[in-house]
């Protein structure tokens, strides 16, 4: 397996997006996030999608000198116009500017409609979270993902993230509505592997956990089957309704690619301005002592607390440098301009 440094990784992805006609200081910032993704284990949100974010900048489906504009302000609520700007930017704007709300009267929501994708939709979790604050934040998408009891595509696979600070590593959930995302099934297929358990059907209708045939079908898992569709159809709502944008429906007939004109929502809530710091040193202390005194279901298994492992990964991967796909890699350092 090949691994590049952190360094080199973000440097590179830079080079490809000023070629592409980003601005220097824009593209490394975007460039950071997608080092960081890889960094940090999520693969298909960093190095590996950067071929088709390039691809996107040079269809002018996003615009690279865009940037947020405000619709309206609302008390604690406000809504942003994302000019179809990078997703990255856009979204750690809207995070920011939550988290400044909240820090004056305890919490603070803006949406964005308009924007574009935010890659790792953790990123804006951990974002949050290391400036001290409860974040919670989704985003809706085109139809990629089958209704439950449907076999064709209707609704959004639409990531929503949690996260709370702790000293010690902060608690972060990021997850798709799907039991596996179209990320982790590239990820997975690029490796020869087998999903650990069912992600999606095959072409005859049975479930499989081979991840090639459901990329195949489209037909991934919705989450909790019926619940995780659900899910996905509230929060693709919602996220329209609190920012005057457009719904899954209205962003497939857009035809701008992954995310193109989608909306996104971003809440941070100062715990300080309710609990005292004692008070949630040890309620997280509690909670994560009971859950790593479970008993493992398997004799060498180990209890993770949202946001661990990648925590390790990251150790890991600092150390040792970042696992890429050799295609991949050479791919981005040809659209770095790197021989």
């Amino acid at each position: 397996m090949m691994r590049i440094s952190f360094e080199e990784m973000q440097a590179t992805i830079r080079a490809a997006f000023v070629n592409a006609g980003m601005q220097e200081e824009k593209a490394g910032i975007c460039a950071r996030i997608h080092a960081e993704s890889s960094r940090d284990g999520v693969y298909s949100h960093g190095l590996n999608r950067v071929e088709r974010y390039v691809d996107y900048l040079c269809k002018n489906w996003v615009d690279a000198d865009a940037e947020p504009s405000l619709d309206l302000k609302l008390g604690n609520l406000e809504i942003y116009n994302g000019n179809m700007g990078p997703g990255i930017l856009n979204a750690m704007f809207a995070m920011d500017r939550a988290t400044e709300l909240a820090a004056r009267s305890g919490f603070g929501v803006v949406s964005l409609n308009n924007t574009t994708h935010w890659m790792r939709g953790g990123t804006y979790g951990w974002q949050a979270a290391e400036k001290g604050f409860i974040g919670i934040c989704w985003t809706n998408t085109e139809s990629c993902m089958p209704a439950w009891g449907a076999k064709s595509e209707g609704i959004g696979n639409n990531p929503f993230v949690m996260a709370v600070p702790r000293k010690d590593g902060h608690l972060v959930l990021d997850m798709a509505m799907s039991q596996y995302s179209y990320g982790k099934l590239q990820v997975t297929r690029m490796k020869n592997d087998r999903l650990p358990y069912p992600g999606g059907f095959d072409h005859v209708g049975n479930l499989t956990d081979i991840p090639g045939s459901i990329e195949e079908t489209r037909r991934i898992l919705p989450m909790g089957y019926w619940k995780g569709s659900g899910f996905a159809i509230l929060l693709d709502v919602i996220s329209a309704l609190l920012s005057g944008g457009l719904t899954t429906a209205e962003i497939d007939k857009k035809g701008k690619g992954s995310c193109g004109s989608c909306c996104q929502v971003f809440i941070a809530v100062d715990p300080l301005k309710i609990n005292t710091q004692e008070f949630i040193d040890l309620t997280l202390e509690k909670t994560i002592s009971q859950i790593k005194s479970s008993k493992p279901a398997s004799e060498k298994g180990e209890i993770f607390y949202p946001g661990e492992q990648s925590l390790k990964k990251r150790a890991e991967n600092r150390q040792l440098g970042i696992p890429v796909d050799e295609t991949v890699w050479e791919k981005v350092k040809e659209l770095a301009g790197i021989v």
